[in-house]
């Protein structure tokens, strides 16, 4: 007799194998996915286009209010972490004080495009007013022959792209002298064997810099500006401040504030 024995299966290895591996899917069954598919996109579209309607006017309601508080913007946007890791020099944040505007505005035909208006006030660093960065829509040459829904609502509009069909442009900032040139003086550095950046430099390059490498625009206008009152007020971007320990470290740390990333102001009740 040999003295090799003979391997056999452990017990219990038939219900080891897994019991999805041989699903398939049909033509007939994928193309039914793929119709649902497109209409739950469609319907979300079309939802977000009716609250963007509605929203609207609120929003514009809700400026006019946010204007007469002094700093604002410049508190709501350093509330959200990620847009203060791009705003982290001193310098970027005293020219951010004197924000006292911000206002989004999307595109008439393709909703999810849009430009963000910073309003600032008379400041030392540069003259323009108003700095904008655009979200311009590259319309697909098939979009031509859309016809739309009763809703609105083209193929194009389905199958949208933002990498395809947005276009980031650059606004070129006048400053008032050379020594306030902020994109100058704190630079993008750029690797070549990289995409992303490897430092971001000063905040104002994302105006004079066409692409938005750190979806900054998205960011805003998506995120900030609609949630902004909680971002001033401290109620989204930061920690539970509320919190007998928040407050006992706060009070045993108070020497060793980041004054490069301001705290969020505690909810007023």
């Amino acid at each position: 007799m040999s003295g090799k024995g003979v391997k056999r299966a452990s017990p219990g290895a038939e219900e080891q194998k897994n019991p999805l591996g041989d699903v398939e899917l049909s033509d007939e069954d994928a193309s039914k996915l793929q119709k649902i598919q497109k209409d739950i996109q469609r319907a979300e579209l079309i939802l977000e286009r009716r609250a963007q309607e509605k929203l609207t006017p609120v929003y514009a309601s809700r400026r006019a209010v946010v204007k007469a508080i002094p700093k604002f913007w410049p508190v709501a946007l350093m509330n959200n972490e990620m847009f203060a890791l791009q705003c982290q020099h001193y310098a970027d944040q005293h020219a951010l004080s004197y924000l006292e505007d911000l206002w989004l505005v999307r595109d008439a035909v393709e909703s999810r495009c849009f430009t963000l208006e910073f309003h600032f006030k008379e400041n030392p660093y540069f003259s323009d007013p108003i700095l904008k960065k655009v979200y311009k829509y590259v319309a697909p040459p098939a979009s031509s022959e859309d016809k739309a829904d009763e809703d609105g609502v083209t193929e194009s509009m389905l199958d949208f792209s933002w990498e395809r069909d947005v276009e980031p442009l650059s606004f070129k900032i006048n400053w008032k002298d050379e020594s306030k040139n902020l994109t100058k003086l704190y630079p993008r550095v750029n690797d070549d064997t990289e995409d992303v950046p490897i430092e971001s430099g000063s905040f104002f390059g994302f105006f004079e810099i066409a692409a938005d490498f750190f979806d900054i625009g998205i960011l805003i206008a998506n995120d900030i500006f609609p949630e902004c009152v909680e971002y001033f007020l401290g109620q989204r971007g930061g920690e539970d401040l509320d919190s007998d320990e928040e407050d006992s470290d706060e009070d045993e740390n108070e020497d060793e504030i980041d004054l490069e990333k301001p705290r969020p102001k505690k909810p007023k009740h």
